[in-house]
């Protein structure tokens, strides 16, 4: 199956992204992916305020991507906000295929001097879908510095997990995502594919200083952890063909599932 990631760097305006998951999404579906990814945030980039542009999965945006989507006969998967009383939650929306859910985030950014906590309030659930008999799981940006959650999506069914992504630049950010992306394909024995927003000075972007709007390098890890596609930090379409197959592989030659024990209480 192959899966589009497109890295966009997204604006504050929900109209003027939505006319890039257009684009985008026409983009890779003429390219023969499947499925269409975006980064988190794709409906508006981080340093706004979030809670002014939150709507349910059931409101205009995300019905506007599903009408994308259903044109082109892709599932789309796109970082969005929904409503949480006084806070927001950091959304990830499915739609296409007979599909229209959303997975929200469990593990909130309160690292590096950024607070996500204060304006997003956490997801509790695992989130799978089944496009042609391929199970995807769901994760975002800062899950990936969480094994077990990719390790419960593996055990759910999925061999590819998607990660959109925004992530914060720093010194040291690029090795850290590759190092990530590659060590939850090898914990998992999936096909890990982190879609970031692009590096908004490379796409000429104004953004607020400090918020993590992104620095590109999106890239597809195998499930054996070997990075086999990758962009840089301009905006940009990369394409990856899955299979279940190299994932089987991989968890039969590590046995990463079938090897793994529940620690008990320490005493």
């Amino acid at each position: 199956m192959r899966i589009g990631l497109c890295q966009i760097a997204s604006t504050p305006d929900p109209v003027r992204n939505l006319e890039y998951v257009r684009d985008w999404t026409s983009r890779a579906a003429d390219s023969g992916a499947r499925v269409v990814v975006f980064p988190e945030a794709t409906m508006a980039h981080f340093g706004v305020p979030s809670v002014d542009v939150a709507e349910p999965i059931d409101g205009s945006w995300a019905t506007s991507v599903a009408e994308i989507a259903d044109a082109h006969g892709v599932l789309v998967v796109a970082g969005m906000f929904t409503p949480a009383a006084a806070r927001v939650r950091n959304t990830v929306l499915v739609t296409g295929l007979g599909h229209h859910l959303g997975y929200d985030k469990i593990h909130l950014y309160d690292a590096f001097g950024y607070r996500e906590s204060e304006t997003v309030a956490p997801g509790d659930g695992v989130v799978t879908v089944t496009v042609d008999d391929h199970v995807l799981g769901i994760a975002t940006c800062y899950d990936v510095r969480f094994p077990d959650l990719f390790v419960r999506l593996a055990e759910a069914g999925a061999s590819t997990v998607v990660v959109p992504t925004s992530w914060g630049a720093g010194e040291g950010k690029a090795q850290q995502w590759e190092v990530l992306v590659r060590a939850r394909a090898l914990d998992s024995g999936s096909w890990i594919l982190g879609c970031d927003q692009a590096d908004p000075t490379a796409a000429g972007v104004a953004v607020s200083p400090g918020a993590p709007t992104g620095i590109g390098h999106s890239m597809v890890a195998d499930p054996f952890g070997q990075v086999i596609g990758r962009l840089g930090e301009e905006p940009g379409l990369l394409l990856a063909d899955v299979d279940t197959a190299t994932s089987d592989r991989s968890r039969a030659a590590t046995g990463v599932l079938a090897n793994r024990r529940t620690l008990g209480d320490e005493h």
